[in-house]
């Protein structure tokens, strides 16, 4: 499994490469230009995938490492489902196959935010959250925005609701967006990693939506800036209880030895 997490890792950023050179057929960029919805960020915000990619082959690669116990045995087949599922994406979702390439993004948010919470716990040593919590986390935390864009593309795409006013709808995804990613921040206890992520993406939106025509994006603008104004302060919140944590163990344990 060892080998499977770094060899997932590496396909990533082949894929990708392979993708935006137009090999599997139109770019990301085109088909979102194409369908375009009151969620898509701005394109400079896209450029997140390269550290992303990165930081996962760092984690690949940090964690062939034997170990005992091995802190990531829960992890591994996660993050290699996780790292799959995000390079077959990408030449699925180029061949405009949207309903698979919907369920697909999907899987691997579920499969990297599992093997984000399974990698970043209170105990984590400092080589464990900084080569695997925080690869992990980051990747899970971008793709907990780039699911909801997807799925407003595929809405748009199909004509499932009304493509006229989109602001009804696009209200809705980017509520449940900012549920998710304030229960993933409460799970990882305002691990950087994930609001970073997640905050980019969202500052992303506001770029994007401030120069947009669409009817709603001067709503959705400023909406998606105060979101991550809120997911910044629930960082703080969470990471000033993380600090205070690891006292409130020493004490408990130095209580109990004697």
């Amino acid at each position: 499994m060892r080998w499977i997490v770094l060899l997932a890792a590496l396909a990533m950023p082949v894929v990708a490469w392979l993708s935006q050179s137009g090999q599997f057929g139109p770019t990301n960029g085109a088909i979102s230009d194409r369908y375009p919805t009151l969620l898509v960020a701005a394109g400079y915000a896209f450029s997140i995938w390269g550290v992303i990619f990165l930081l996962d082959v760092v984690f690949g690669l940090w964690q062939l490492r034997r170990r005992v116990p091995d802190a990531n045995a829960g992890v591994r087949g996660w993050a290699a489902a996780g790292f799959a599922l995000t390079a077959v994406w990408m030449p699925v979702f180029s061949q405009q196959a949207f309903l698979p390439a919907l369920a697909i993004i999907w899987g691997a948010l579920l499969c990297l935010a599992v093997a984000a919470v399974r990698a970043a716990p209170l105990t984590a040593t400092a080589g464990q959250r900084a080569f695997a919590a925080y690869p992990l986390a980051l990747h899970a935390g971008w793709l907990s925005m780039a699911a909801f864009l997807n799925t407003a593309q595929v809405i748009v795409a199909y004509r499932w609701l009304d493509t006229g006013n989109m602001l009804p709808w696009s209200l809705v995804l980017l509520g449940l967006a900012t549920l998710l990613a304030w229960c993933m921040n409460l799970l990882l206890r305002g691990h950087y990693a994930y609001p970073v992520a997640v905050i980019w993406a969202l500052v992303g939106v506001y770029v994007k939506q401030s120069g947009w025509r669409l009817p709603g994006a001067e709503t959705i603008a400023p909406l998606a800036l105060g979101i991550a104004a809120l997911l910044f302060l629930q960082t703080l919140m969470l990471r000033a209880r993380a600090w205070r944590a690891p006292r409130a163990i020493v004490v408990a344990e130095h209580r109990y030895r004697r």
